[in-house]
This record gives C-alpha cells, sequence and structure tokens, in this order.
C-alpha cells in the first residue's frame, strides 16, 4: 500500500546517505523503520493504557510478595 510522508530535511538527507552507503532503497530502510517502530510503540501504548487503566481502578495490582508466593518462589 502506497503511504506518503513528509520528512524533515535533515532526516530526508541521513535517509539519502544511509542508501547510497549501503545500496539500498530509502523504501528499504522506512519499511525496517516502521516495522521495528511499531513494535516500540504498541508496547508504549500497552504499558501506558495499563497504568491509566490501574489508576482508574480497571485493574488491580498484586504486591512483590504476594506474585513471589503465587509463583512459588518464596521457597
Amino acid at each position: 500500500m502506497p503511504t506518503s510522508i513528509r520528512l524533515p530535511e535533515e532526516t530526508e538527507e541521513r535517509l539519502d546517505r544511509l542508501a547510497r552507503a549501503t545500496g539500498r532503497s530509502k523504501a528499504f530502510y522506512l519499511r525496517e523503520l516502521i516495522t521495528s517502530g511499531l513494535d516500540q510503540l504498541e508496547w508504549e501504548y500497552s504499558v501506558a493504557q495499563n497504568a491509566v487503566d490501574i489508576r482508574a481502578g480497571r485493574r488491580t495490582t498484586v504486591s512483590r510478595a504476594e506474585a513471589r508466593r503465587e509463583l512459588g518462589l518464596d521457597e
């Protein structure tokens, strides 16, 4: 699916240099960045949403001691 984005000039220049130095296309690096970056962004947003849910009382937590007991790590 074709997608268009505007990059800051400095970012565009860095991408151009990388593509020239490696012989790969800018599209290759953009796909790599988006794919790997999405994993990180999804994780960050899930952590933030979990914090919101905990503060709002929609999620509960357990103490470290309780978690150790439940996992059988106190032995």
